[in-house]
C-alpha cells in the first residue's frame, strides 16, 4: 500500500494519462477542472512557448483520489479535499514556492484550504465567489414558452455576443474578464472557447443568449446565460437556456450543469422548473498578502 501522497508535474499530458480516468468519474463536480485543465493542454499545445500550469495528483494505495491544478495566472483548482489533506497540501505548494492568487472549489473544500494557506503563509483570504452547481435531470420546456426561436451563432454575430458578455460581466462584476473584453483579448477571455446561441423574437431580434463549453469528459457546462435588463422577466432566459440544453444533449453529453448565483432565487426557480437539479455550493477566495505588523 503506498501512502497518501501529492505528485506535482508541468507535464499535462502526462497528468492526464493518470488522472483523467478520476477526473472524469464524476463529470458534473469536476466541471471546472475538466474544463480549465483542457484549455490549458490546448493552448499549451499550440503554444509551444507557452507558461506551463502546475497539475497535481493525489494517490494513496495506487489509486488517485483527488487533483489540484494552478494556472499561470494563479488560480488553484480543487476536486473535494479533506480538511487534513487540504494542509497537507498547502505545506506542499509553500515548500515548492508556489503562490495562488486565489482557490475555487466545491464550498467545504475551498474554504478548508483558504484556512490551511492562511495558516502556512500568513496570507488573508477574501471569500469572493458563491454558487449553486446544478446538474440537468429531465430537460422540461417551460410553459408558457415566449415566441421566437433559438438560433446558433455566426461570425456576423460576434459583435453582439462581444457586446452582450461584457453587460454580463458588468451584471456580475467580473473585472478580469471586462479587462481582457476591453483589450481586445477575446480569445484568452474564459468566454473564448464557448458555442453561443440567440433567442430571437419572430422579427428575428436577438432578446437573450446562452453558450455552451466544449464537451469535456462527456460534461457540457452551460455559461453564461444573459437577457438584457430591459427585456427580462418574458421567459427567455429559459427558453434560449433549454435550447442550449437540448443541443448540448442531442450531441451526446452525459452531463450537463451551469453554476447560479444563489442570492437570485429567481434564476434558480427557474433552473429547476426545467429540470435542473441542486448538486453542490462552490465557493472562491482570493488571498491578500500577510499584513506587515
Amino acid at each position: 500500500m503506498l501512502p497518501d501522497d501529492w505528485y506535482p508535474t508541468h507535464d499535462v499530458d502526462g497528468f492526464l494519462g493518470r488522472a483523467g480516468g478520476f477526473l472524469s468519474s464524476r463529470p458534473a463536480l469536476h466541471n471546472t477542472a475538466l474544463t480549465d485543465i483542457e484549455k490549458l493542454r490546448s493552448r499549451g499545445a499550440a503554444e509551444q512557448d507557452a507558461e506551463a500550469g502546475v497539475f497535481g495528483r493525489l494517490e494513496a494505495g495506487g489509486e488517485v483520489r483527488a487533483v489540484f491544478y494552478l494556472t499561470p495566472r494563479g488560480r488553484l483548482g480543487l476536486t473535494p479535499l479533506s480538511a487534513e489533506q487540504t494542509d497537507a497540501l498547502a505545506a506542499r505548494l509553500a515548500d515548492l514556492g508556489h503562490s495562488p492568487a486565489n482557490v475555487v472549489a466545491d464550498r467545504d473544500t475551498a474554504g478548508a484550504f483558504a484556512e490551511s494557506w492562511r495558516r502556512h503563509t500568513g496570507a488573508v483570504p477574501e471569500l469572493f465567489w458563491r454558487t449553486h452547481l446544478y446538474r440537468l435531470g429531465t430537460l422540461t420546456a417551460p410553459r408558457p414558452s415566449p415566441e421566437g426561436r433559438g438560433r446558433r451563432t455566426s461570425g456576423k454575430d460576434r459583435a453582439h455576443v462581444v457586446r452582450w458578455c461584457r453587460e454580463f460581466c458588468v451584471d456580475v462584476g467580473e473585472q478580469h474578464s471586462i479587462d481582457l473584453i476591453d483589450a481586445g483579448s477575446w480569445d484568452d477571455s474564459r468566454f473564448g472557447d464557448r458555442h453561443f446561441t440567440l433567442w430571437e423574437t419572430p422579427q428575428g431580434t436577438p432578446v437573450a443568449m446562452a453558450a455552451a463549453t466544449p464537451a469535456v469528459g462527456g460534461m457540457v457546462r452551460v455559461d453564461p446565460v444573459y437577457t438584457p435588463a430591459h427585456l427580462r422577466g418574458r421567459g427567455y432566459a429559459g427558453a434560449v437556456t433549454v435550447e442550449v440544453s437540448g443541443a448540448a444533449l442531442a450531441a451526446g453529453a452525459t452531463d450537463v450543469v451551469l453554476f447560479t448565483d444563489p442570492d437570485n432565487p429567481t434564476s434558480n426557480a427557474l433552473y429547476r422548473r426545467i429540470g435542473y437539479v441542486h448538486v453542490a455550493d462552490f465557493a472562491g477566495y482570493r488571498f491578500a498578502p500577510p499584513a506587515r505588523r
